[in-house]
């Protein structure tokens, strides 16, 4: 070929190449409302679309053909398609700002130019569906279960062991659903659930401290024993009962089934309460009576169960009474022991026994028969013991009281009911109480009462028999 046609063909090729630039320019130009080659929004190819029709492409895509492919530990895959769980989407993103900033950019494509884009979009889907599918991943129904270190139940052998960890392929259910939320509501195609955290971890190893000081406080617990006393009689919780109400625990020490505590504290309080049981009163005449009344042992089952809680966390062996709520005289033999008021409304007369021995004793008015104040029967404690006091009936609708009568020495016991002198009768015993007897106290003669008064205490047991 000559230097001339060289030449000519060189010339040619230059005008072909200048030629196609300029049509290109031109193209891209004309073409500026669409999307560059190579563009992928949200993993959808939409080159040379509009954002409108890429908007329709994308939803397109994951209403038609989207699925899920949840990976987890030793390759187990599963894919949950979108049509199985009522899946749709909606672009909620500004398509027409990735055009703009396309064009701004100068409409750059090819190879070395990442043209993929995220916007944002909206997800909706059937929850139910969805639980249903996460319940049957085979990485759920074939999970080896994760364990934590633990403390295994009282063995009479052994005592309590820790049970070593174990990690399996539990999945954290919560976290699970969690991370499936997210990849749906982002229209990701996979999960990976172990890189997502799902996986149930060991929290607590066996050679944790807090662990191996709980084994030794609940041993210990399983070793002492509480007696409690009363009187001459005992009570012994063992320490294998003890540890059967162990439940695990904290830093803070073991915890208590609270309620087996407060059943074996009901139990002790059936077997030795007293108070609102009937006994039987050997009266001065020689006669027996059977009286009840709220004099007596009773156990306060609340704050005893609080106590003997206490005392288990402690972890040492010791003996105790009861917290009790009301209290008598003694355990051993009638609880009203052999110090006491006696009030015989047959027979209307008081005595005082002090440690067995009639102390005093005093003719007395008890309550009006005919107008239905009789002095009640039973077993009471006194309250307290007061000088000075004036008694008042009930008020009256003029505000005045029923009656008022001032008193040197006041011993109440039941409610209103209470022992007083009554200067205001000339006589006392026989029948006055039948007809003339009073709103229920017990009067006495004012030359004896002081004498009484200086005897009493409180609590000191005030029996009543008729």
């Amino acid at each position: 070929m000559n230097y001339f046609r060289k030449k000519t063909l060189l010339l040619a090729v230059l005008c072909m190449v200048l030629s196609t630039g300029t049509y290109t320019a031109a193209y891209a130009q004309d073409e500026s409302g669409t999307y560059v080659s190579g563009t992928k929004i949200n993993q959808v190819g939409v080159a040379g679309m509009t954002p409108d029709q890429a908007k329709e492409m994308v939803e397109a895509f994951y209403n038609d053909s989207y699925s899920l492919t949840v990976t987890g530990k030793n390759g187990v895959q599963a894919v949950i398609s979108g049509k199985d769980i009522g899946y749709r989407v909606e672009i909620t993103g500004s398509l027409t700002q990735i055009l703009e900033d396309q064009n701004a950019g100068g409409r750059i494509s090819g190879p070395s130019v990442n043209n993929r884009y995220e916007t944002a979009m909206s997800a909706v889907y059937d929850e139910a569906a969805l639980e249903k599918q996460l319940s049957a991943l085979p990485m759920v129904t074939d999970a080896l279960p994760t364990s934590d270190a633990s403390i295994s139940s009282y063995n009479e052998e052994t005592g309590f062991v820790i049970i070593p960890e174990s990690q399996g392929t539990e999945l954290d259910m919560e976290k699970l659903h969690a991370a499936v939320k997210e990849a749906l509501a982002a229209g990701r195609s996979s999960l990976d659930l172990d890189a997502a955290g799902c996986y149930r971890q060991i929290t607590v190893r066996s050679d944790d401290p807090a662990l191996n000081e709980l084994l030794n406080a609940m041993n210990r617990c399983a070793s002492m024993t509480i007696t409690y006393q009363f009187g001459n009689h005992s009570e012994t919780l063992n320490g294998s009962v003890i540890a059967s109400w162990l439940t695990g625990g904290s830093q803070n020490g073991p915890d208590v089934r609270q309620d087996a505590v407060a059943a074996y504290v009901a139990e002790l309080a059936s077997k030795y309460d007293t108070a609102g049981t009937s006994r039987t009163f050997h009266t001065s005449r020689g006669t027996e009576v059977q009286l009840t009344g709220p004099y007596g042992w009773k156990i306060d089952q609340a704050a005893e169960t609080a106590a003997l809680t206490a005392a288990i966390a402690a972890g040492e062996s010791v003996t105790r009474e009861p917290v009790y709520s009301s209290q008598a005289a003694s355990h051993d033999g009638a609880d009203y022991g052999t110090t006491y008021v006696e009030v015989d409304i047959a027979g209307q007369h008081v005595y005082f026994y002090k440690d067995g021995q009639l102390a005093w004793e005093a003719p007395c008015v008890t309550g009006n028969l005919s107008k239905g104040y009789g002095t009640p029967d039973g077993i009471y404690g006194l309250y307290y013991k007061q000088e000075d006091k004036v008694l008042r009936g009930p008020k009256q609708a003029d505000g005045t009281y029923e009656y008022e009568s001032p008193v040197n020495y006041w011993m109440p016991f039941n409610g209103g009911i209470g022992l007083h002198d009554a200067n205001w009768r000339g006589s006392f015993g026989g029948a006055i109480y039948k007809t003339n007897g009073s709103h229920g106290c017990v009067n006495l003669p004012p030359n004896k009462t002081k004498e009484l008064y200086d005897y009493l205490y409180k609590n000191v047991p005030v029996i009543c028999h008729s």
